[in-house]
């Protein structure tokens, strides 16, 4: 009798252990299937408050997968099931439960991203933030001071002091954080680079080169020149010259500015018109990218105190006002009289 026990007691315990192992084979098969993605790839949204349960049946009644169950017993088994994070997530043609679920698990959701561009100004910037629909925006109708305040930099100017870049974000993100992130990136790059600058050059803080970079940036159409403009500029500060720079004339105008500059618009005086002021403006007058503030660091050395665009992005360098006199009826007037009175660089 207890042989008889014994016998269909193993005979159960090998039945039971060849299910067992039937069963692990199939869950692992079913985790290594390709899933029912069409081949543009689908979004899976987990949202807050969602549990693996939940989101195995999502699959199934979608019929992406065939086995909701497996899909949760598998991750229980590995303890992954407690590590969901919500957000969006990409399905792509070929993906497989196994790469789903640790995707859910590590928290690869969906990118988006905003570019910010050099030479963007503040108001540029909170547009394109405002346009972006994957942003949750929190911001809009504050003023720029009350936007620098939720920031935790009250009292700052805004303009310049956020990195161009592409930021890349999951769908919801505040536009505060968006926000913090290009301030800090131009922050830590200004503190860093800062260590780096060459002796001797003008500018006496971060600040002032993120002023004058700002400059460099708006008046390079050619990025290998940066540093040459850079240079001019440095040359001019150093020898108690006016900037005379048109972006920052057309920034101090701010909506008069209407496409041209005129004789008056160089006259007004403002803290921006660096054709009448000594010195840098107040603030910057856009967002310099990176290797504006390398050129302002790093300028190029040189003789050159002018330049004049010759109409293809790149400029002529000139070191005497007769040499950039000439420069500007060549390239500005095409060979018609002397330069427009109000730009040569007079009282100097």
């Amino acid at each position: 009798m207890i042989k008889k026990i014994i016998y269909s007691f193993a005979i159960l315990l090998a039945i039971f252990v060849l299910a067992l192992v039937w069963l692990i084979y199939d869950i692992q098969q079913f985790m290594s299937e390709k899933m029912q993605v069409p081949e543009d790839g689908l979004i899976i949204k987990v949202d807050q408050g969602s549990n693996l349960t939940r989101i195995a049946r999502q699959l199934h009644q979608q019929n992406i997968i065939s086995n909701p169950r497996y899909l949760t017993w598998y991750a229980r088994w590995t303890s992954q099931a407690s590590k969901i994070h919500i957000g969006e997530y990409k399905l792509e043609s070929g993906a497989t439960p196994l790469s789903f679920l640790e995707s859910i698990a590590n928290g690869d959701v969906v990118q988006y991203s905003i570019t910010i561009i050099e030479g963007w100004t503040f108001k540029q910037m909170l547009a394109a933030i405002k346009e972006n629909q994957y942003i949750s925006h929190t911001i809009n109708g504050l003023s720029d001071n009350d936007i620098m305040v939720k920031l935790g930099h009250a009292g700052e100017h805004p303009e310049g002091r956020f990195m161009p870049d592409t930021y890349h974000f999951p769908r919801g993100i505040s536009d505060l954080v968006v926000l913090e992130r290009a301030y800090q990136s131009m922050h830590n790059y200004l503190v860093t680079s800062w260590e780096e600058r060459d002796v001797g050059i003008p500018v006496k803080s971060p600040y002032e080169v993120l002023i004058l970079a700002s400059i460099v940036e708006k008046e390079t159409g050619l990025a290998s020149e940066r540093p040459a403009i850079a240079g001019v500029f440095s040359r001019r500060l150093i020898k108690r010259m006016r900037l005379q720079s048109d972006p920052t004339v057309i920034y101090g105008m701010g909506d008069r500015y209407k496409g041209n500059i005129r004789r008056r618009d160089l006259r007004h005086d403002n803290p921006y018109n660096t054709y009448r002021n000594f010195g840098l403006p107040p603030t910057p007058i856009a967002m310099p990218g990176r290797e504006a503030i390398d050129a302002v660091l790093r300028p190029e050395e040189g003789e050159a105190l002018y330049f004049v665009s010759k109409g293809d992005g790149s400029h002529y360098f000139s070191a005497t006002l007769q040499e950039h006199n000439n420069a500007v009826i060549k390239y500005q007037l095409k060979g018609r009289k002397k330069p427009f009175s109000s730009y040569n660089p007079a009282n100097n």
